[in-house]
Order: structure tokens, then C-alpha cells, then sequence
């Protein structure tokens, strides 16, 4: 049995996926990587051939019709046969920490393993400025296997994203939470899904995941995700309905939790108005209208009583002053 499968959805990736492959390979025999051609109309379903045939004990080569990111990630562990589990984007690497990662990833699985192993990323930007790490080590012990009650408070650029995640396989299966195809951002949902099952956690403060930020047509960028704003609602009551807030009894669990659905919330709020139009507005009403079906309590909360009030003042005013507030966390973060 494999240490830890890899896997890495690729739609259109010819250009970059090799680079990405190539910095997993430096894991050796440990590491099992799955390429996900997710239905390509370029040349990456015959890279991931060429790369399997090359490696046949470390790359699997998967060929899908398309069924978007999140179908990827449900190939990936379907197949999978590592003890941890663990997904790459096609244009992003791991950095040259990884064989210490495995290294350590090993050790911990000696002791008794975790059910969720943590490291920060780095954003890689295209044009050079403002590269920078997202570090957890304000928020989470280090180098010791932990639970939720030694975390202390996440500031407000930190939530655990798929970037940051090693989750053990086992669990993983045992959750059962299918990813749904043709959505984009759903890997919110994957990390916030399954975090509410995690008790042992273990965090390495290394820079792992290199994150690169600027490439053109990239689902992060500002004009997609606001034309795309429709898939952040949609991710974002994925999240809210995974589980009742109340029913998470651990204190320290569910503060996290409300800590990361803040997030979420605000993302879908800032994207849906930036969007400018009618029509975004009142599909924003929609998302909240179904996460208050859900949970009255807390969707009110998110919405009426916390900062989050006042992105909803109406019209004009209440665009420019997201916009404003976008910008301003733009230039501190840039986080696209």
C-alpha cells in the first residue's frame, strides 16, 4: 500500500500538468499519482499516458468525460490506494519540502496516524508581486499530533483550503461526500464536508503547496469568479447544509467551523455584487433563502449579525462599498 495518493484533475492542462507531475515524482515510490484527464480536447490525456507507461508503479492515468474539477477529485479516490489522500491542481507544484513532508507524513503514520495532516501554501503569483505564505502556525501546534481543543483562533486570511489538506483516505471513504460534477469552487465543500469528521490533526509548518495565481481564464480570477458568482452561491449552501452548526458539540470545532462559513459567505456576497446586475442580487436572496430553510439561527446570523450586513445595503451604494472593501483586501492579500 501506497503512503499517499495524489490526485491531479487535468482539463486542457498540456501546457503545464508535466511540471506539476514532475515535482510529485520527487516522492518516490511512497507517492501514488493519479492524472484525471477530465474529457481534454488537448493533448493531456496522452501526456498522462506517456507518464504512466514511464512510471507504471507511482502515475495512474484516468480518462473521463467531463464532469469538471470536483468529479476529478471523486475519480481520484475511487482509485485510490494510499493511506492519505491528498489533490493538486494541474498548474500548481509541491514544493521541494516534499519528500520531508512524506518523511514526516510516515513518522506520524508510526504513531498512531491523524485523520488530517496540515501545511500552509505559498501564492505564486504570474508577474512576481506579492508572492506570499499563508502560515497556520499562529493557530495550530506544531509538529505533535493535536485536537481541535489546542487550536486557538484562525485570523481572517486563514481557512484551511484544499491547498492546506492531507486528509487519511479511510475517512475520506467512510463520509461518503460525492463532489458534485460541473461545479466550480467545490473544493470548499470537500475540505469544509469533511473537516467535521476530523479529531487527530497534525501540522507541519512548511511551505508545501506552491499556489500559482494570474494565469489567464484561471477560475480564480476576478472577472471569472464574478461572472461565475452563481457556482460560489451554490458552493457556499453546499457548505451551510452539510451539517447543523449546533449538532458539532466540540467548541473549539465548530468555532472554526463558523469561523470558515464566515468566509464562505463573504466570498459569495462580494462576487454576487460585484456582478452588478439584477439578477445576481436575487439569486443571492435565493442562496440565503435556502440556507434559512436549513438553519434559520445561523443563516440570520451570518447575515444580520456579523460584518457581512453590510455588503446587502441596496443598490448602488451598497456595489460601490463592496467594491471598495474588495479592493482594499485586494492589495493586503491578492489573493487573485
Amino acid at each position: 500500500m501506497k503512503l499517499l495518493t495524489v490526485a491531479i484533475p487535468c482539463y486542457n492542462s498540456q501546457d503545464y500538468m508535466a511540471k506539476c507531475i514532475e515535482s510529485l515524482l520527487t516522492g518516490g515510490e511512497r507517492v501514488e499519482i493519479i492524472v484525471v484527464d477530465d474529457g481534454s480536447k488537448d493533448n493531456t490525456g496522452k501526456i498522462a499516458d506517456e507518464y504512466a507507461a514511464k512510471y507504471p508503479s507511482i502515475v495512474k492515468a484516468i480518462h473521463q468525460e467531463n464532469g469538471g474539477h470536483g468529479e476529478g477529485i471523486n475519480q481520484g479516490l475511487r482509485n485510490a490506494t494510499g493511506l492519505y489522500y491528498k489533490t493538486v491542481d494541474s498548474d500548481d507544484v509541491v514544493s521541494e519540502d516534499f519528500p520531508k513532508f512524506l518523511d514526516t507524513l510516515e513518522a506520524v503514520e508510526k504513531n498512531g496516524g491523524v485523520d488530517l495532516f496540515l501545511t500552509n501554501y505559498y501564492y505564486v503569483h504570474e508577474d512576481g508581486v506579492g508572492d506570499r505564505s499563508i502560515n497556520f502556525s499562529n493557530a495550530l501546534p506544531q509538529d505533535r499530533i493535536f485536537t481541535w481543543a489546542e487550536t486557538k483562533p484562525f485570523h481572517v486570511d486563514q481557512i484551511l483550503m484544499i491547498h492546506t489538506v492531507t486528509f487519511r483516505t479511510e475517512l475520506l471513504r467512510k463520509t461518503g461526500l460525492e463532489m458534485p460534477k460541473h461545479l466550480f469552487y467545490e473544493d470548499n465543500y470537500f475540505v469544509y464536508g469533511n473537516l467535521r469528521f476530523c479529531e487527530k490533526m497534525y501540522y507541519m509548518n512548511c511551505d508545501l503547496y506552491r499556489y500559482t495565481i494570474g494565469r489567464a481564464g484561471q477560475s480564480v480570477q476576478e472577472d471569472v469568479m464574478t461572472r461565475r458568482y452563481q457556482h460560489q452561491l451554490k458552493a457556499t449552501e453546499l457548505c451551510f447544509a452539510a451539517c447543523h452548526l449546533d449538532e458539532i458539540k466540540d467548541k473549539h470545532k465548530k468555532k472554526y467551523m463558523k469561523h470558515e462559513m464566515f468566509i464562505m459567505f463573504g466570498i459569495s456576497v462580494v462576487y454576487a455584487r460585484l456582478n452588478k446586475s439584477q439578477e445576481a442580487d436575487e439569486n443571492l436572496q435565493k442562496m440565503w433563502d435556502a440556507c434559512e430553510q436549513f438553519d434559520p439561527k445561523w443563516a440570520k446570523y451570518f447575515r444580520k449579525e456579523t460584518p457581512l450586513r453590510l455588503a446587502h445595503i441596496p443598490g448602488r451604494f451598497g456595489q460601490y462599498l463592496v467594491r471598495g472593501v474588495y479592493k482594499v483586501s485586494h492589495k493586503v492579500v491578492r489573493f487573485n
